[in-house]
């Protein structure tokens, strides 16, 4: 199924490549009057820079999004309760299942390295999927496979209320009942404004879960903070939101919150010396964020959406260890 998102989107993407192209033509001609050269010499010897686009797509369709990388962030706090120190978080984002159609076997690998770490607990950040819970078909069984010592804890991403195809709102909402009763069955909690307060002997933590917040029109926006954070008693509190934008519009500041974990931006599958075009979009595009004694991790997830590559951004798993 192509949607008219993707449809938008690859005409956008190929006109902006002619737009690369007729530049560089013009500015290759523009070299060779310079130099006195005739342009058609000039341009053939230069031919081979025509080839970086394709070579780099095939190469980030091909091999790059089939890896992973792990990315070991550290946490100091005074609030991490002793009992937690040394806790081993592992992070996860953006699976966008509907790119892993028939990629089975780098979905079971990426799994396998989830469960290497060895974590205390594993959180998903959001956009399981791509338009809706069918995504999950043949391949729940292997991300039920998923474990922790303190469970899989999940929040909804903008993907995740099927939004992007046009159904009627009775199937919309349909299929969002669908996908969290299918997340619950592959033994993940989903947090739907809630928490949850892990103790380890006395001590004891907090892990709070949104739905979907953001300032950007594009993406829907039905969570309630404040909701989700009643009887959240822990010491030190966790919060998992899809898109990172929350963070700027009632998180940061905030003093109850000492660590945000999101997702969202992929950093737009695309990144070349440490840029990515997605910080045209968003000001918190990937990695560790500070603001005083608060912490905010983007990671940059496992799947894609539209463009079926990744180009500088492997699909990342992230270990955070708290250490008091």
């Amino acid at each position: 199924m192509v949607t008219a998102i993707e449809i938008i989107a690859n005409i956008l993407i190929i006109v902006f490549a002619m737009i690369i192209l007729t530049a560089i033509i013009a500015l290759v001609s523009f070299i060779a009057f310079l130099f006195g050269k005739k342009f058609k010499t000039f341009f053939k010897k230069g031919l081979w820079f025509l080839f970086i686009a394709p070579l780099l797509w095939c190469y980030g369709s091909l091999i790059e999004r089939n890896q992973c990388q792990v990315k070991e962030i550290n946490i100091e706090s005074e609030k991490i309760p002793a009992s937690f120190n040394d806790y081993k978080i592992v992070q996860i984002s953006d699976l966008h299942l509907r790119s892993f159609k028939n990629r089975e076997k780098t979905l079971q690998k990426f799994v396998d390295e989830i469960n290497n770490q060895d974590a205390d607990i594993v959180v998903f950040t959001g956009d399981l999927v791509s338009y809706g819970p069918w995504e999950l078909d043949a391949l729940d069984t292997i991300l039920s496979k998923i474990k922790a010592r303190d469970g899989v804890y999940s929040v909804l991403g903008n993907h995740d209320y099927s939004a992007y195809s046009n159904f009627a709102d009775s199937i919309q909402w349909k299929y969002v009942e669908e996908l969290k009763i299918r997340q619950r069955d592959m033994g993940w909690n989903l947090l739907l404004d809630e928490n949850v307060n892990l103790v380890r002997d006395k001590d004891t933590i907090s892990l709070i879960g949104v739905e979907n917040i953001s300032t950007h029109r594009a993406f829907l926006s039905y969570g309630n903070l404040q909701k989700a954070m009643q009887d959240a008693n822990g010491s030190y509190k966790i919060l998992l939101s899809h898109d990172p934008t929350h963070w700027e519009l009632e998180v940061k500041d905030n003093p109850e919150i000492d660590l945000m974990l999101s997702g969202h931006t992929h950093a737009m599958q695309f990144s070349i010396f440490g840029w990515s075009p997605s910080s045209f979009i968003f000001k918190e595009v990937a990695g560790l964020f500070r603001h005083e004694n608060q912490y905010l991790y983007v990671n940059i997830g496992l799947g894609e959406t539209v463009m079926k590559a990744r180009i500088g951004t492997k699909p990342e798993i992230t270990v955070i260890c708290l250490h008091g």
